[in-house]
């Protein structure tokens, strides 16, 4: 069984790998940790230890990460924030960058042995586009904490509905969501994938980290692999 840490659990991506790992069964999870700023919804999972820790002073986050006993063995990261939302890139690159870079080392200090990053296509730290410099940077430091395991995942644009407004990313998800009706999924998944399957491809690779199974010590997700252990291979953990 894994006991699991999850940040930015109440967004697109990370609200769907929550609901995953609480509908699955005790035989795969014990104990589900996780940290936000606002509480996630209020939900039972049977055999399931589930702790909600919800704090608006982030400052304390990496603390609260180095007190929970026993320690958590995996570590989701769908912590992440807009341009726009967050007052402009150089705020945007504090709460996501920074902020990434100090739960990851708080999380190895504690005993985490996989690390699951949702970060972005393209991510590159050598890259003259900022955001996409932003996601190579955090990626590169996760990688250097010299986890058992790091899994990071690279989707396109992720399909799906979000409670935040973001109208340019709103009108290509419902391009995205036409391909996938009229295809049966071949005219999006190359660049679009839903984000319930990046939430399962991000499970399912850490279970099998946790398992043995993952024998890559870095293992990287693109399009092609998200859908391999999101959709294709997907098993139920019930």
């Amino acid at each position: 069984m894994a006991s699991v840490l999850i940040t930015g659990g109440t967004g697109m991506v990370g609200s769907l790998i929550t609901s995953t790992l609480r509908n699955s069964s005790p035989a795969h999870i014990s104990t589900i940790d996780i940290l936000s700023r606002r509480p996630p919804p209020a939900e039972t999972s049977p055999g399931i230890t589930f702790r909600a820790f919800s704090e608006k002073d982030t400052t304390k986050w990496p603390g609260h990460i180095k007190s929970i006993s026993p320690p958590p063995s995996i570590y989701f990261s769908a912590l992440a924030t807009t341009r726009a939302n967050a007052g402009g890139f150089e705020q945007q690159y504090k709460l996501e960058h920074d902020f990434n870079l100090e739960l990851a080392k708080a999380a190895k200090e504690c005993g985490v042995k996989t690390y699951v990053l949702i970060s972005g296509a393209n991510a590159n730290a050598q890259s003259s586009f900022g955001y996409i410099r932003m996601k190579g940077e955090i990626e590169e430091f996760v990688k250097a904490q010299d986890y058992d395991h790091t899994i990071i995942i690279r989707p396109g644009l992720i399909a799906g509905t979000r409670e935040e407004s973001r109208p340019a990313e709103a009108a290509l998800r419902g391009v995205a969501a036409l391909a996938g009706r009229i295809s049966t999924h071949w005219l999006k998944d190359f660049w679009a994938q839903d984000a319930d399957v990046i939430a399962k491809a991000a499970v399912s690779a850490a279970l099998k980290a946790e398992n043995g199974e993952l024998k890559d010590k870095v293992f990287v997700m693109g399009a092609k692999e998200i859908i391999e252990y999101g959709r294709t291979n997907w098993v139920d953990l019930k």
